[in-house]
């Protein structure tokens, strides 16, 4: 009697599952291993990768940076298949390399005596709390930057124990401790109702804004302190992919043979059996013991398997922890589901602004200084959604193409939004910072009138006109509702680890009582210990459990014992291939047996 292959349904056909089908599709020897499928409930495969096209430019709508070239295998199979290099404009965000303009709300450009050292604060305090400054190097003239981030961070653990420390109470106290340091400094004048204290504030929170589109953490205070460190990055550049994202995953489909991929098969429920569970699984009408998990799709139809991989987004995972989902059946052990409970997940979306000019093609690469929220001065009529976004930039020098990255509420408000209601936002904001862009202010030279200055120069903000937008809608989709994970305060790197641990776990039982192992692996950016929220990290977790796989079938043999099979272990092997005829007595039926 001929064995079933063991199949393997992987869920979901983003940079995780394609990976983890790549590997156990083109692994030596096992092509006739398994009966492999990957669902996909959507319509395309990429996941969160998705290249469009907007104003004839290549663009992307989700994953966008590699993060460090040094060791990324996105960057490896990007060169391999030469999609570094396009003669169709692309996404390439190289004016931003250059020094960008930095302008105040009012329109009043910033000079980098005013931008650099709160620049450079902010990016010492992250470096502390990554674990990168050291103390023998982050001294200069005025300031030492190592002595001030750890007063930073003595203040914070004391005011909320370093168990609950946030980075972004972190962050503040290093602002703080910065301000202490530069009691005497002299005010500015004529930046209008600016002060030089509110100023360094709103630069110091313009970059707080990025690291939120950075982190996805909505609100820094949420962002764990701790996990910092373990988090890490490739060295080298960042770059973009001129050939889009989606030529990765293009590349790691193509050796997949048609329909093996099968795209519209949105999963609903995940059917397994843990320690003491009867199934009841069925196929063809007969007791399908054999494949433990059964999977269930929204038009009604099931499938039977073996192992499932699981990469949908954690997202995807929060909701179906609830008690009204009944994604997975029985629920998810406690260990796994307070995991999935405790992490940080929230939203990062991106809006692409076309617009129209005589001068559009010199638009700068603009970082924002707002006004706080709450302050007399700000523009009433510039929205509050567009105040927690720090830059608009083109997306290479020339194009008439801008792009704002958004984190959190304001990127769940920006879904909601009427295109109309966009332009009119993006359009006031354009038109308060560049129609009269004020450049470095001299008393001598300047004459000041009502805190403004009346400059010869101004700029051609009010010439800009927007034409057209383009948004992405990550939290609303419910193939993802977000975009990438984050620790938060509450979790740990070792909640990461266990988004990572397959089910059920190793049973204490008697191999005969044990439940069949491997049903549910997990993988996924939000499985990844010191690579989560990257593409790189989504690859890596879909190689580690394609292996993991590899493995249990490189040192599990099988026997048929009583119609059943049976799995044995490498070192039982030899042992039991001698005594397998003289257990002729107590096996009533040996169908086959075979070892690889």
């Amino acid at each position: 009697m001929m064995a079933k292959k063991p199949r393997i349904v992987i869920i979901g056909a983003g940079m995780a599952g394609l990976t983890a089908a790549n590997k156990l599709y083109t692994a030596t020897a096992s092509r006739d291993m398994f009966e492999l499928c990957v669902v996909e409930g959507g319509r395309r495969i990429g996941g969160r990768i998705n290249t469009s096209e907007f104003g004839g430019d290549r663009i992307e709508m989700g994953a966008t940076w590699i993060h460090g070239i040094g060791g990324s295998p996105v960057h490896q199979i990007a060169q391999e298949i030469h999609a570094l290099e396009s003669e169709q404009p692309w996404e390439c965000m190289d004016g931003f390399s250059d020094e960008p303009t930095t302008v105040a709300e009012g329109g009043f450009e910033l000079n980098p005596p005013i931008v650099e050292p709160v620049t450079t604060l902010f990016k010492n305090l992250m470096d502390y709390a990554q674990g990168k400054l050291a103390e023998d190097s982050a001294g200069s003239e005025e300031i030492d930057y190592f002595k001030l981030a750890a007063k930073a961070f003595k203040i914070s653990g004391a005011n909320g124990g370093q168990g609950k420390l946030s980075v972004g109470s972190f962050l503040r106290r290093g602002l703080d401790a910065y301000w202490d340091s530069k009691k005497d400094q002299e005010e500015l004048k004529g930046y209008g109702n600016w002060s030089r204290r509110l100023l360094e504030e709103a630069v110091f929170a313009m970059h707080e804004n990025t690291q939120r589109t950075y982190t996805s953490a909505g609100d820094l205070l949420t962002l764990d302190y701790s996990a910092e460190s373990e988090y890490r990055m490739f060295p080298g550049e960042e770059i973009t992919i001129a050939k889009g994202y989606l030529s990765i995953i293009e590349s790691l489909a193509s050796v997949l043979p048609p329909g093996l991929v099968q795209l519209g098969r949105k999963v609903t429920r995940i059917e397994w059996q843990p320690e003491g569970h009867e199934s009841s699984a069925m196929e063809n009408g007969h007791a399908a013991s054999a494949r433990p998990v059964k999977l269930h799709f929204c038009d009604g139809s099931n499938m039977l398997a073996d192992h499932v991989i699981v990469t949908v987004s954690l997202g995807v995972l929060k909701a179906g922890i609830r008690e009204d989902s009944g994604m997975f059946n029985p629920p998810l052990p406690s260990f796994k589901s307070e995991a999935i409970s405790r992490l940080g997940y929230s939203v990062v979306n991106k809006l692409f602004v076309q617009v129209k000019g005589n001068d559009v093609n010199k638009f700068p690469s603009l970082q924002l200084v707002f006004h706080r929220p709450d302050s007399e001065f700000r523009h009433k009529k510039i929205p509050w959604w567009m105040r927690r976004t720090a830059t608009l930039c083109p997306i290479y020098n020339n194009s008439s193409v801008l792009l704002s990255w958004f984190a959190g509420k304001e990127a769940l408000e920006l879904e909601s939004l009427e295109d109309e209601q966009i332009v009119n936002g993006v359009s006031t904001t354009i038109f308060s910072f560049l129609s009269q862009t004020h450049k470095e202010v001299n008393s001598n030279s300047h004459e000041l009138c009502n805190g403004k200055v009346n400059s010869a120069e101004n700029s051609h903000g009010s010439e800009v006109k927007v034409t057209k937008i383009l948004k992405s809608q990550w939290g609303n989709d419910p193939l993802f509702l977000g975009s990438y994970s984050y620790v938060a305060v509450g979790s740990s790197g070792d909640d990461l680890d266990k988004m990572a641990e397959p089910l059920p776990k190793l049973s204490s039982c008697e191999p005969a009582a044990a439940p069949p192992p491997l049903q549910i692996l997990f993988a996924g950016e939000a499985t990844h210990r010191t690579h989560y929220s990257t593409t790189h990290g989504a690859y890596f977790s879909g190689l580690r459990e394609a292996k993991r796989l590899l493995q249990h079938y490189h040192s599990v043999g099988w026997v048929r014992v009583g119609g059943k099979e049976k799995k044995i272990m490498k070192d039982e092997k030899r042992e039991r291939r001698g005594n397998i005829f003289r257990c002729t007595a107590r096996i009533k039926e040996l169908s086959f047996h075979f070892f690889f």
